[in-house]
């Protein structure tokens, strides 16, 4: 698989954020007077969005509660974005073999697709000192998140290929069946943020255990 450019899922593929999204997360819960929650729930819920996160954590479950209030969910949503953009890199770290890898991959175009928004994308990309290896980030407020095909196909446009010379490369079933959506080739990675999915049942072209094992993939080394 030696194909024109890469699509880079953010949080459980390159950087591992939960720690201070569960930071965030309880703050918000504790200003709207919610039960905190644990690291290991989060670390199953995140992968959304915010606003799903949110929602997920007012619920206490990966099920929604369909009757939390708009102004609930408004306020909790609101006090997150406060108390994360105070965190955002502060806890985060690369996943081992990352900075290696991406600058084993400096000759192939690349993008982050994400359904985290822009802001704490571009804040967590600075943070790590990683922005510098994507010509294109593609983002959570930029169209519909994935599971959608949006981003991905935005992302395609802007790095100027079509979806059949890409590979997406992610932690979720939202990134494979996104990417499948599309014709886009995946290669799902089993360290992340998986909300408890068994991702081999989706099919994926390529199920690594760790982010080295992509590289020979994607440089057709293998």
């Amino acid at each position: 698989m030696k194909l024109p450019g890469i699509l880079f899922d953010l949080d459980g593929t390159l950087v591992d954020s939960v720690t201070e999204m569960h930071l965030a997360l309880n703050l918000a819960l504790s200003d709207v007077a919610f039960p905190v929650v644990s690291q290991g729930q989060v670390q199953q819920w995140v992968g959304n969005g915010i606003e799903v996160l949110v929602k997920r954590g007012l619920s206490c479950n990966v099920e929604i509660n369909p009757n939390l209030s708009d102004t609930l969910i408004e306020q909790a949503t609101e006090r997150f974005k406060v108390h994360y953009q105070a965190l955002v890199g502060e806890h985060a770290e690369l996943y081992p073999g990352v900075e290696v890898g991406l600058y084993e991959l400096s000759s192939l175009p690349k993008a982050i697709v994400t359904n985290k928004s822009r802001a704490f994308t571009l804040q967590l990309l600075q943070k790590l000192n990683i922005e510098k290896h994507f010509d294109v980030i593609v983002c959570g407020d930029d169209g519909n998140k994935k599971p959608a095909p949006d981003l991905l196909q935005l992302a395609c446009e802007q790095l100027g290929i079509s979806t059949t010379e890409a590979v997406m490369v992610g932690d979720s079933k939202s990134d494979i069946l996104a990417a499948q959506s599309s014709e886009i080739s995946v290669i799902a990675v089993n360290y992340g943020y998986n909300q408890g999915e068994v991702l081999s049942q989706f099919n994926p072209q390529y199920l690594c255990e760790q982010f080295s094992d992509i590289i020979p993939i994607l440089t057709n080394q293998n």
